[in-house]
């Protein structure tokens, strides 16, 4: 599947704009840049607006946060038409102000339906508040459409929208992806993993099971146990609600924390600068620095603990020496004990040569006794050395031991002390300048009095006052959830054994067997499916990693957990031990996520589209070459890129992805309207320069 065309009439800044994507099997990028507030990510809105509507908030956070903020879907819309257009309504200049976005697909797969391309429009009516949706297939109405209705076609037969965040997403933000710690979040990871995959469509056929067995255990209750049951049914309804309730206003609780600390932070950020006359860029430049020097931290700290294992052996040097002479003497003595008796008979052999030799001179009969004699106490010399100070073995270490030992004194003697002086000094130094960082981030907040700091210092006590409230009420919150689950389960108890005093029907016995049966097979099903997905999922996490990695012992294998409906990753090194992954940096975070998320849409094997927002944050020259050359060229047949272009993505790094690029787009704005118009792919950052040189003028 391809999308050919996208068109957008007066949604948000836009006015009427258009897109055509030329099909190219050798070249699969198209880039649509502009500078920021040109409308990038309005582009990318416009699209999950078009595909899902209302249903929208079921994709994203943000989008739901953005409807709740706006008081609801209807006031979202208004507020989504273009502004200047609604002024001319308003002003009796025009009769209504619409706004729409199209959208044309090609190679759409539909089961029994032979099709080229499909036509998605979405409408809203400021006038009338009416929002309309049509879909043509091959430019007719289908009955296929208006039979399952348009939102369950385009969830069940485009792109379901509990996974088009994995296709619609903003490449800084899916580092929450590598940040899932809490049951929530690996819950939530979990979801992710199975809705992508496939798994989702046999747990809701094994929900539907179960509700079957549990209206087939229910038939035939009569009188006052047909009473009973219904109280029952009826309590069991009403904790399950509650229970939902309570967590969605934990859910609500929790945005306005975040958006409150959101708001702190920035107050904070205000009132440094109020204080030290410092920029936002230099505050924000300083942030960078100490996150950079924080992981050398971590990376210091780590070669520090490698080193600390032999601190001892160099404390205790002078032992060491001993137990290296001991060694040697053991190591000699092995040798002289294994060739004592070789030795010994080859001195006798030698004495005799030479007595043999020796007889065969002229004068050898007037000086026999001499020469006899002497040869003698030659040999009795060599025996008494040989034989002499036998060394008491203590510690009979093999001759590799031997020389592992050896070699670790030789170490710790000579150059340990220097690199010990050198990784300790780093750590020692790092710390320094991250202390001096933050007295200078968090040095003088306000001057005393400045009337603008005092109000400032107002505002952020009221929002801490306002958090600590907040987290009162979700404590309460989570203990009458606990309260609420234990009476759930308690009468969920009850409900069952009341349950199984009744007897089925005849008819609805036979049911109640099959419908048992076909559950405890799709539960078998299920497990043997996660299990296939779990290692084809592990396996490719670890190619993306390796082929995103410049270190290349970073991982050596991915493991997942899955447990009930918690899963988790660990990241395995080398040496067998999981990688903690808040030692990574932002840029290591953001590549793991990024192979997870390739991994994901490799093996839901769902062929659409891959939109992209900021691609390149967080990432250094190399990773960056990295993903130009591997991730994004292969991860669709169809990748759209929403790059800040020099900032995000430089010319050199453009240069790199050129060869894969099939379509350019740049996006203007002139009087406040976006509009988007096509460049030629060599000329993209040529005609960037010139607009932002009008910009300047």
């Amino acid at each position: 599947m391809r999308i050919n065309r996208i068109a957008l009439n007066n949604f948000r800044g836009y006015g009427s704009s258009e897109i055509k994507f030329t099909k190219n099997k050798d070249k699969n990028i198209s880039i649509i840049a502009g500078k920021n507030g040109f409308g990038k990510t309005t582009f990318l809105t416009s699209l999950i607006w078009v595909m899902y509507g209302s249903l929208m908030r079921q994709v994203e956070d943000k989008y739901k946060r953005d409807i709740q903020n706006l008081g609801g879907y209807e006031n979202y819309l208004k507020d989504s038409v273009n502004h200047s257009v609604v002024n001319k309504f308003e002003a009796g200049e025009i009769k209504d102000a619409k706004m729409s976005v199209e959208l044309e697909l090609a190679d759409v797969l539909i089961p029994s339906i032979p099709c080229k391309k499909v036509i998605i429009k979405r409408s809203f009516s400021y006038k009338s508040n009416i929002e309309s949706l049509s879909i043509l297939i091959d430019g007719q109405e289908n009955e296929l459409t208006k039979e399952v209705g348009y939102d369950i076609f385009i969830n069940d037969f485009i792109l379901p929208r509990e996974i088009a965040k994995f296709f619609f997403f903003d490449a800084e933000k899916i580092v929450s992806l590598a940040e899932a710690k809490t049951k929530n979040e690996l819950r939530s990871l979990s979801r992710a993993y199975s809705e992508v995959l496939g798994i989702k469509k046999y747990e809701d056929l094994k929900y539907n099971l179960n509700t079957l067995l549990t209206k087939l255990k229910r038939e035939g209750v009569t009188g006052v146990n047909k009473e009973k049951l219904d109280q029952l049914v009826e309590k069991d309804d009403e904790l399950r609600k509650l229970i939902e309730l309570n967590e969605s206003k934990q859910q609500e609780i929790e945005q306005g924390l975040e958006n409150n600390q959101v708001k702190i932070d920035n107050i904070q950020e205000k009132l440094i600068r109020e204080g030290n006359e410092i920029t936002i860029e230099e505050l924000l430049a300083l942030k960078s620095k100490r996150s950079e020097l924080q992981n050398d931290l971590v990376e210091a700290r780590s070669h520090l603990k490698d080193v600390m294992d032999i601190v001892p052996l160099a404390i205790a040097e002078k032992q060491f020496s001993l137990l290296i002479e001991q060694l040697k003497k053991e190591a000699s003595a092995r040798k002289i004990s294994a060739n004592s008796e070789f030795v010994l008979e080859e001195i006798k052999n030698f004495s005799n040569s030479i007595k043999r030799k020796l007889a065969k001179l002229p004068s050898f009969k007037e000086n026999q006794k001499e020469i006899e004699k002497a040869v003698t106490e030659l040999e009795k010399e060599r025996f008494k050395d040989v034989s002499k100070d036998k060394i008491e073995i203590l510690l009979n270490y093999s001759e590799e031991e031997t020389q592992d030992i050896i070699a670790t004194y030789n170490y710790v003697t000579t150059s340990f002390k220097q690199q010990f002086e050198m990784i300790t000094k780093s750590e020692r130094d790092i710390r320094q300048h991250i202390g001096r960082l933050n007295r200078k981030i968090k040095q003088s907040e306000s001057k005393k009095g400045n009337p603008i700091a005092q109000q400032l210092r107002a505002d952020k006590e009221e929002l801490k006052e306002a958090i600590d409230k907040a987290q009162e009420k979700k404590e309460k919150l989570l203990q009458e959830l606990g309260k609420l689950k234990a009476e759930f389960n308690s009468n969920a108890k009850v409900l069952s054994e009341y349950e199984k005093k009744f007897n089925l029907i005849e008819i609805d016995q036979k049911k109640y067997v099959t419908t048992q049966k076909l559950l405890d097979q799709i539960n078998k099903l299920t497990v043997r499916i996660k299990e296939e997905k779990k290692y084809a999922l592990e396996k490719s996490i670890l190619i993306g990693l390796q082929k995103l990695m410049h270190k290349k012992d970073f991982i050596s294998r991915v493991n997942i957990l899955i447990e009930n409906d918690i899963m988790d990753i660990e990241l395995i090194k080398p040496d067998g031990k999981v990688r903690d992954k808040d030692s990574m940096s932002k840029g290591e975070q953001q590549l793991y996520a990024t192979a997870l998320l390739k991994a994901l849409v490799d093996e839901s094997k769902i062929e659409f589209p891959i939109f992209i927002d900021s691609p390149l944050q967080k990432f250094d020259l190399e990773h960056s070459g990295n993903i130009l050359e591997q991730f994004y060229p292969t991860i669709s047949e169809q990748v759209v890129l929403f790059p800040l272009l020099e900032k995000e993505l430089t010319q050199k790094e453009y240069a790199s992805l050129l060869p894969s690029v099939n379509d350019t787009y740049l996006i203007q704005n002139k009087k406040g309207v976006s509009e988007i118009e096509k460049v030629n792919p060599k000329e993209l950052f040529k005609k960037f320069n010139l607009q932002t040189h009008d910009l300047a003028y």
